[in-house]
Protein backbone atom coordinates (compact mmCIF):
# COMPACT_ATOMS: atom_id res chain seq x y z
CA UNK A 1 0.00 0.00 0.00
CA UNK A 2 1.58 3.50 -1.21
CA UNK A 3 2.10 5.37 1.96
CA UNK A 4 -0.41 8.87 2.87
CA UNK A 5 1.91 10.92 0.88
CA UNK A 6 0.73 9.30 -2.55
CA UNK A 7 -0.43 11.64 -5.37
CA UNK A 8 -2.88 10.29 -8.15
CA UNK A 9 0.00 11.10 -10.39
CA UNK A 10 2.09 8.63 -8.75
CA UNK A 11 -0.10 6.09 -9.44
CA UNK A 12 -0.13 4.23 -13.35
CA UNK A 13 -4.04 4.89 -14.51
CA UNK A 14 -4.96 3.63 -17.82
CA UNK A 15 -6.78 6.28 -20.39
CA UNK A 16 -9.75 4.23 -20.05
CA UNK A 17 -11.15 3.45 -16.68
CA UNK A 18 -14.98 1.95 -16.33
CA UNK A 19 -17.56 3.70 -14.86
CA UNK A 20 -20.09 1.19 -13.48
CA UNK A 21 -23.19 3.49 -13.64
CA UNK A 22 -24.61 0.92 -15.79
CA UNK A 23 -23.67 -2.04 -13.05
CA UNK A 24 -26.28 0.12 -10.85
CA UNK A 25 -29.14 0.08 -13.08
CA UNK A 26 -28.80 3.68 -15.13
CA UNK A 27 -31.61 3.81 -17.48
CA UNK A 28 -31.96 0.15 -18.13
CA UNK A 29 -32.11 -2.81 -15.53
CA UNK A 30 -29.46 -5.83 -16.44
CA UNK A 31 -29.19 -9.00 -15.49
CA UNK A 32 -26.67 -10.26 -13.31
CA UNK A 33 -24.90 -11.86 -16.33
CA UNK A 34 -24.15 -9.22 -18.52
CA UNK A 35 -23.34 -7.01 -15.65
CA UNK A 36 -20.55 -9.94 -14.89
CA UNK A 37 -19.85 -9.93 -18.57
CA UNK A 38 -19.51 -6.28 -18.62
CA UNK A 39 -16.55 -6.32 -15.68
CA UNK A 40 -14.99 -9.30 -17.59
CA UNK A 41 -14.96 -7.78 -20.53
CA UNK A 42 -13.01 -4.78 -19.29
CA UNK A 43 -10.78 -6.97 -17.05
CA UNK A 44 -9.61 -8.59 -21.09
CA UNK A 45 -9.39 -5.95 -22.52
CA UNK A 46 -7.40 -3.52 -19.96
CA UNK A 47 -3.84 -3.69 -17.97
CA UNK A 48 -3.80 -4.46 -14.69
CA UNK A 49 -4.52 -2.83 -12.10
CA UNK A 50 -7.47 -2.64 -13.87
CA UNK A 51 -9.50 0.75 -11.96
CA UNK A 52 -13.07 0.86 -11.77
CA UNK A 53 -15.41 4.33 -10.58
CA UNK A 54 -18.27 3.43 -8.52
CA UNK A 55 -20.19 5.24 -5.89
CA UNK A 56 -23.34 4.67 -3.44
CA UNK A 57 -25.16 6.63 -5.47
CA UNK A 58 -25.43 4.53 -8.54
CA UNK A 59 -28.33 1.89 -7.62
CA UNK A 60 -28.69 3.01 -4.19
CA UNK A 61 -25.37 1.19 -4.16
CA UNK A 62 -26.49 -1.61 -6.64
CA UNK A 63 -23.45 -0.96 -8.66
CA UNK A 64 -21.11 -1.40 -5.51
CA UNK A 65 -22.89 -4.88 -4.76
CA UNK A 66 -22.46 -6.10 -8.43
CA UNK A 67 -19.35 -4.88 -8.64
CA UNK A 68 -18.08 -7.13 -5.53
CA UNK A 69 -20.36 -9.73 -6.62
CA UNK A 70 -18.59 -10.07 -10.40
CA UNK A 71 -15.11 -9.58 -8.90
CA UNK A 72 -15.13 -12.44 -6.61
CA UNK A 73 -16.67 -14.67 -8.88
CA UNK A 74 -14.35 -14.29 -11.39
CA UNK A 75 -11.59 -14.39 -8.73
CA UNK A 76 -9.95 -11.15 -9.16
CA UNK A 77 -7.39 -10.35 -5.88
CA UNK A 78 -7.36 -7.28 -4.50
CA UNK A 79 -4.70 -5.96 -5.71
CA UNK A 80 -5.10 -6.20 -9.45
CA UNK A 81 -7.86 -3.74 -9.03
CA UNK A 82 -7.99 -0.22 -8.00
CA UNK A 83 -11.63 0.86 -6.99
CA UNK A 84 -12.86 4.73 -6.80
CA UNK A 85 -15.89 5.03 -4.62
CA UNK A 86 -17.49 8.40 -4.45
CA UNK A 87 -19.01 8.47 -0.46
CA UNK A 88 -22.00 10.93 0.19
CA UNK A 89 -24.59 8.82 -0.31
CA UNK A 90 -26.03 5.18 1.91
CA UNK A 91 -28.64 2.81 1.15
CA UNK A 92 -31.65 2.96 2.98
CA UNK A 93 -34.92 1.44 2.76
CA UNK A 94 -37.27 2.07 0.21
CA UNK A 95 -40.75 3.47 0.91
CA UNK A 96 -41.83 5.15 -2.24
CA UNK A 97 -42.49 3.53 -5.19
CA UNK A 98 -39.43 4.35 -6.88
CA UNK A 99 -36.41 5.80 -5.31
CA UNK A 100 -36.53 9.52 -4.13
CA UNK A 101 -32.72 10.38 -5.87
CA UNK A 102 -32.71 11.26 -9.19
CA UNK A 103 -36.04 10.24 -9.93
CA UNK A 104 -36.54 8.69 -13.67
CA UNK A 105 -32.92 7.66 -13.72
CA UNK A 106 -32.74 4.24 -12.06
CA UNK A 107 -34.36 1.30 -12.61
CA UNK A 108 -35.78 -1.40 -10.53
CA UNK A 109 -34.29 -0.67 -7.38
CA UNK A 110 -34.82 -2.71 -4.34
CA UNK A 111 -33.13 0.63 -1.86
CA UNK A 112 -33.49 4.16 -1.50
CA UNK A 113 -30.38 6.01 -1.02
CA UNK A 114 -29.48 9.20 1.39
CA UNK A 115 -27.32 11.96 1.62
CA UNK A 116 -24.88 11.73 4.16
CA UNK A 117 -21.78 14.27 3.53
CA UNK A 118 -20.58 15.01 7.34
CA UNK A 119 -16.97 13.80 8.94
CA UNK A 120 -19.19 10.90 10.34
CA UNK A 121 -21.04 10.53 6.63
CA UNK A 122 -18.05 9.41 4.67
CA UNK A 123 -17.56 6.90 7.67
CA UNK A 124 -20.12 5.39 7.44
CA UNK A 125 -20.34 5.47 3.67
CA UNK A 126 -17.20 4.46 3.52
CA UNK A 127 -18.14 1.28 5.55
CA UNK A 128 -21.31 0.56 4.08
CA UNK A 129 -19.46 0.68 0.33
CA UNK A 130 -16.75 -1.80 1.25
CA UNK A 131 -19.40 -4.07 2.75
CA UNK A 132 -21.09 -3.81 -0.33
CA UNK A 133 -17.96 -4.48 -2.34
CA UNK A 134 -18.08 -8.27 -0.92
CA UNK A 135 -14.48 -7.25 1.19
CA UNK A 136 -13.14 -5.57 -1.95
CA UNK A 137 -11.50 -2.30 -0.84
CA UNK A 138 -11.53 1.06 -2.63
CA UNK A 139 -8.42 2.71 -2.44
CA UNK A 140 -9.41 6.00 -4.28
CA UNK A 141 -12.34 7.82 -2.28
CA UNK A 142 -13.83 11.12 -2.55
CA UNK A 143 -17.13 13.12 -2.17
CA UNK A 144 -19.61 12.97 -4.64
CA UNK A 145 -21.48 15.25 -5.79
CA UNK A 146 -21.13 18.58 -3.49
CA UNK A 147 -22.44 20.99 -5.97
CA UNK A 148 -25.89 19.57 -5.48
CA UNK A 149 -25.42 19.66 -1.73
CA UNK A 150 -24.22 22.99 -2.04
CA UNK A 151 -27.57 23.74 -4.70
CA UNK A 152 -29.95 22.62 -1.35
CA UNK A 153 -28.96 26.18 0.47
CA UNK A 154 -31.82 28.46 0.10
CA UNK A 155 -29.41 31.37 1.16
CA UNK A 156 -26.06 32.56 1.62
CA UNK A 157 -25.84 31.49 5.22
CA UNK A 158 -27.13 28.30 4.49
CA UNK A 159 -24.89 27.67 1.81
CA UNK A 160 -21.82 28.11 4.10
CA UNK A 161 -23.06 26.11 7.12
CA UNK A 162 -23.24 22.93 3.85
CA UNK A 163 -20.12 23.95 3.12
CA UNK A 164 -18.65 23.50 6.46
CA UNK A 165 -19.94 19.77 6.16
CA UNK A 166 -18.12 19.29 3.13
CA UNK A 167 -14.89 20.40 4.60
CA UNK A 168 -16.00 18.07 7.38
CA UNK A 169 -16.31 15.04 4.89
CA UNK A 170 -12.65 15.91 3.95
CA UNK A 171 -11.10 15.57 7.16
CA UNK A 172 -12.80 12.25 7.28
CA UNK A 173 -11.25 11.39 3.94
CA UNK A 174 -7.88 12.84 5.08
CA UNK A 175 -8.16 10.64 8.09
CA UNK A 176 -8.29 7.53 5.95
CA UNK A 177 -5.63 8.50 3.90
CA UNK A 178 -3.46 8.94 6.86
CA UNK A 179 -4.43 5.98 8.08
CA UNK A 180 -3.40 3.81 5.50
CA UNK A 181 -7.05 2.62 4.04
CA UNK A 182 -6.95 4.53 1.21
CA UNK A 183 -4.27 6.05 -1.47
CA UNK A 184 -5.89 9.38 -2.70
CA UNK A 185 -8.83 11.80 -1.85
CA UNK A 186 -10.86 13.69 -4.53
CA UNK A 187 -13.88 14.91 -5.72
CA UNK A 188 -16.49 14.27 -8.54
CA UNK A 189 -19.14 16.75 -9.19
CA UNK A 190 -21.15 17.89 -12.12
CA UNK A 191 -20.70 21.94 -11.73
CA UNK A 192 -16.88 21.78 -12.06
CA UNK A 193 -17.05 25.49 -10.37
CA UNK A 194 -17.88 23.52 -7.04
CA UNK A 195 -14.23 21.23 -7.36
CA UNK A 196 -12.73 24.77 -7.97
CA UNK A 197 -14.00 26.27 -4.72
CA UNK A 198 -13.08 23.04 -2.94
CA UNK A 199 -9.63 22.81 -4.17
CA UNK A 200 -8.61 26.15 -2.82
CA UNK A 201 -9.64 24.68 0.87
CA UNK A 202 -8.49 21.04 0.12
CA UNK A 203 -4.85 19.16 -1.10
CA UNK A 204 -6.60 17.26 -3.47
CA UNK A 205 -4.55 14.36 -5.41
CA UNK A 206 -7.44 13.83 -8.07
CA UNK A 207 -11.06 15.39 -9.41
CA UNK A 208 -13.45 14.22 -11.48
CA UNK A 209 -15.79 16.06 -14.26
CA UNK A 210 -18.54 15.01 -14.94
CA UNK A 211 -20.84 16.21 -17.83
CA UNK A 212 -18.60 19.58 -18.25
CA UNK A 213 -15.50 19.09 -20.12
CA UNK A 214 -16.67 17.83 -23.47
CA UNK A 215 -16.65 18.09 -27.14
CA UNK A 216 -19.78 20.34 -26.80
CA UNK A 217 -19.84 22.07 -23.42
CA UNK A 218 -15.79 23.38 -23.08
CA UNK A 219 -15.86 27.10 -21.24
CA UNK A 220 -12.38 28.68 -21.41
CA UNK A 221 -12.37 29.15 -17.59
CA UNK A 222 -12.79 25.29 -17.22
CA UNK A 223 -10.01 25.13 -19.14
CA UNK A 224 -7.67 27.71 -17.44
CA UNK A 225 -8.58 25.78 -14.11
CA UNK A 226 -7.60 22.08 -15.54
CA UNK A 227 -4.42 23.50 -16.70
CA UNK A 228 -3.64 25.17 -13.04
CA UNK A 229 -4.65 21.73 -11.83
CA UNK A 230 -1.97 19.89 -14.02
CA UNK A 231 0.72 22.59 -13.03
CA UNK A 232 -0.10 21.45 -9.18
CA UNK A 233 0.04 17.82 -10.04
CA UNK A 234 -3.62 17.22 -9.43
CA UNK A 235 -4.86 14.74 -11.89
CA UNK A 236 -8.20 15.24 -13.86
CA UNK A 237 -10.99 11.91 -14.74
CA UNK A 238 -12.98 13.20 -17.39
CA UNK A 239 -16.49 11.44 -17.25
CA UNK A 240 -19.89 11.46 -19.00
CA UNK A 241 -18.50 12.60 -22.08
CA UNK A 242 -21.15 11.78 -24.41
CA UNK A 243 -23.82 14.15 -21.95
CA UNK A 244 -25.59 11.00 -21.06
CA UNK A 245 -25.25 9.46 -24.85
CA UNK A 246 -26.53 12.06 -26.28
CA UNK A 247 -23.96 12.94 -28.43
CA UNK A 248 -23.50 9.83 -29.63
CA UNK A 249 -27.47 9.54 -30.63
CA UNK A 250 -29.49 8.55 -27.66
CA UNK A 251 -32.71 9.98 -25.81
CA UNK A 252 -31.04 11.53 -22.54
CA UNK A 253 -29.10 14.68 -21.97
CA UNK A 254 -27.01 15.23 -18.25
CA UNK A 255 -29.79 12.25 -16.99
CA UNK A 256 -32.83 13.66 -18.51
CA UNK A 257 -34.96 12.94 -21.36
CA UNK A 258 -35.21 16.08 -23.68
CA UNK A 259 -37.07 16.33 -27.20
CA UNK A 260 -36.80 19.23 -29.55
CA UNK A 261 -39.96 20.65 -28.07
CA UNK A 262 -37.93 23.99 -27.03
CA UNK A 263 -35.44 27.16 -28.30
CA UNK A 264 -32.63 25.51 -26.28
CA UNK A 265 -32.82 21.68 -26.97
CA UNK A 266 -33.96 22.73 -30.32
CA UNK A 267 -30.32 24.28 -30.41
CA UNK A 268 -28.74 21.08 -28.76
CA UNK A 269 -30.39 18.61 -31.24
CA UNK A 270 -28.98 21.17 -34.51
CA UNK A 271 -25.43 20.61 -33.04
CA UNK A 272 -25.54 17.30 -32.66
CA UNK A 273 -27.18 17.27 -36.44
CA UNK A 274 -24.08 19.11 -37.19
CA UNK A 275 -21.44 16.98 -35.55
CA UNK A 276 -22.61 14.10 -36.67
CA UNK A 277 -22.47 15.57 -40.61
CA UNK A 278 -18.77 16.32 -40.10
CA UNK A 279 -18.12 13.04 -37.99
CA UNK A 280 -19.35 11.20 -41.61
CA UNK A 281 -17.27 13.84 -43.92
CA UNK A 282 -14.21 12.71 -41.94
CA UNK A 283 -15.01 9.29 -41.22
CA UNK A 284 -14.89 9.53 -37.69
CA UNK A 285 -17.15 7.82 -35.21
CA UNK A 286 -18.80 10.57 -32.77
CA UNK A 287 -17.98 8.65 -30.12
CA UNK A 288 -14.39 8.34 -31.07
CA UNK A 289 -14.36 12.53 -31.60
CA UNK A 290 -16.13 12.73 -28.13
CA UNK A 291 -13.53 10.35 -26.79
CA UNK A 292 -10.33 11.93 -28.13
CA UNK A 293 -11.75 15.51 -27.19
CA UNK A 294 -12.07 14.54 -23.71
CA UNK A 295 -8.70 13.10 -23.19
CA UNK A 296 -6.55 16.00 -24.93
CA UNK A 297 -7.81 18.21 -22.54
CA UNK A 298 -5.02 19.45 -19.93
CA UNK A 299 -4.21 17.42 -17.09
CA UNK A 300 -7.02 14.40 -18.01
CA UNK A 301 -5.11 11.35 -17.50
CA UNK A 302 -8.24 8.50 -18.13
CA UNK A 303 -11.75 9.03 -18.80
CA UNK A 304 -14.50 7.16 -17.38
CA UNK A 305 -17.15 5.46 -19.56
CA UNK A 306 -20.02 3.01 -18.57
CA UNK A 307 -22.00 0.93 -20.54
CA UNK A 308 -24.75 -1.66 -20.34
CA UNK A 309 -23.74 -3.86 -23.27
CA UNK A 310 -20.56 -6.08 -22.72
CA UNK A 311 -20.04 -6.00 -26.53
CA UNK A 312 -19.35 -2.39 -26.71
CA UNK A 313 -16.35 -2.66 -23.82
CA UNK A 314 -13.38 -3.46 -26.17
CA UNK A 315 -14.59 -0.71 -28.49
CA UNK A 316 -14.58 1.73 -25.53
CA UNK A 317 -10.70 0.84 -24.49
CA UNK A 318 -9.64 1.24 -28.35
CA UNK A 319 -11.01 4.50 -28.34
CA UNK A 320 -8.79 6.02 -26.53
CA UNK A 321 -6.59 4.88 -29.09
CA UNK A 322 -8.35 5.96 -32.18
CA UNK A 323 -6.31 8.91 -34.93
CA UNK A 324 -8.47 11.61 -35.63
CA UNK A 325 -7.24 13.86 -38.33
CA UNK A 326 -6.06 17.56 -37.95
CA UNK A 327 -8.37 18.64 -40.32
CA UNK A 328 -11.35 17.15 -38.44
CA UNK A 329 -10.88 19.42 -35.64
CA UNK A 330 -10.26 22.34 -37.99
CA UNK A 331 -13.75 21.31 -39.63
CA UNK A 332 -14.92 21.73 -36.23
CA UNK A 333 -13.70 25.33 -35.01
CA UNK A 334 -14.71 26.73 -38.46
CA UNK A 335 -18.49 25.63 -37.97
CA UNK A 336 -18.37 26.65 -34.40
CA UNK A 337 -19.02 23.27 -32.89
CA UNK A 338 -16.04 23.23 -30.39
CA UNK A 339 -13.98 26.63 -29.26
CA UNK A 340 -10.69 28.23 -30.67
CA UNK A 341 -9.81 28.30 -26.94
CA UNK A 342 -9.20 24.88 -27.58
CA UNK A 343 -5.62 24.67 -28.32
CA UNK A 344 -4.86 20.61 -27.40
CA UNK A 345 -6.88 19.59 -30.45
Amino acid sequence: MPSATTRFTDLQFPPVILGTSGLGNLFVALDDDVKCRIVEEFIKYSKLPVVFDSAGKYGAGLALEALGKCLRKLGIKQEDVLISNKLAWVRSELKTPEPTFEPGAWKDLKYDAVQRISYEGMLECFDQGNELLNGYIPQLVSVHDPDEYLALAKDEDEEKELYKDILNAYRALSYLKKQGKVQAIGVGAKNWKAIEKISKDIDLDWVMIANSMTIKSHPKRLLDFMQSLKDKGVAIINSAVFHSGFLIGGDYYDYKLVKADSEENKALFKWREDFFAVCKAYNIKPAEACVQFALRAPGVVSIALSTTNPLRVKENVEMAYAKVPVDFWRAMKTKGLISEDCKFV
